[in-house]
């Protein structure tokens, strides 16, 4: 049992300071994936790792911690609130009064404009709660994978699954996903 599965117990049996305890833990596992996530992010982006990783933190409960299940439950949780916060800032930024439906433009190349990360990310966000409906297992992939930006290998350790097992489901996902995209019947 790793420490932060026994943080994790003592969170849930209501210990007070073990809260505390947990994000020394998980930080910088934390800040790793955020950083990774925000790698693939459009040049510019306003949001930090550091930043994520807090947003994230605050939004599961900061110090007053939910009782987690397990490891699994609790970066399963983190996965879904840094999707969330990186959905809240794509939404946020295409809206008008931030020049939503724009894109910048650098004056030296002006004929090339920059890929819009932001239309991606809301349209996989609009179509993955109908993957969780229809599969919860392959929307937490997509959730790990996609907003999270774990490997397949991390994240079949994460859920307890094997390796092949994840790779079948997240080439499932994708298909699902680029067809419910697209406006046909997902397979």
């Amino acid at each position: 049992m790793s420490d932060v599965t026994r943080i994790l117990d003592r969170v849930q049996q209501g210990e007070a300071k073990a809260a505390e305890e947990l994000l020394p833990l998980v930080y910088e596992e934390l800040r790793r994936l955020a950083a990774h996530k925000m790698a693939g992010e459009a040049p510019g982006h306003t949001l930090q790792p550091t930043a994520l990783v807090h947003e994230a933190w605050l939004r599961l409960g900061a110090d007053a911690q939910p009782a987690w299940q397990n490891r699994a439950h609790f970066f399963g949780a983190a996965a879904e609130a840094m999707r969330r916060i990186l959905i809240d800032v794509a939404r946020r930024k295409s809206q008008v009064r931030h020049g939503g439906g724009q894109r910048r433009v650098d004056l030296e190349g002006a004929d090339i404009a920059l890929p819009d990360d932001r239309e991606r990310l809301l349209e996989v966000h609009e179509v993955l709660d109908e993957l969780a409906a229809a599969d919860p297992l392959k929307a937490d992939i997509v959730k790990l994978r996609f907003f999270v930006g774990l490997s397949n290998a991390e994240i079949a350790d994460l859920l307890n699954l094997s390796e092949r097992t994840v790779e079948r489901a997240w080439r499932f996902a994708k298909a699902w996903l680029f067809a419910a995209i697209q406006g046909r019947p997902p397979p």
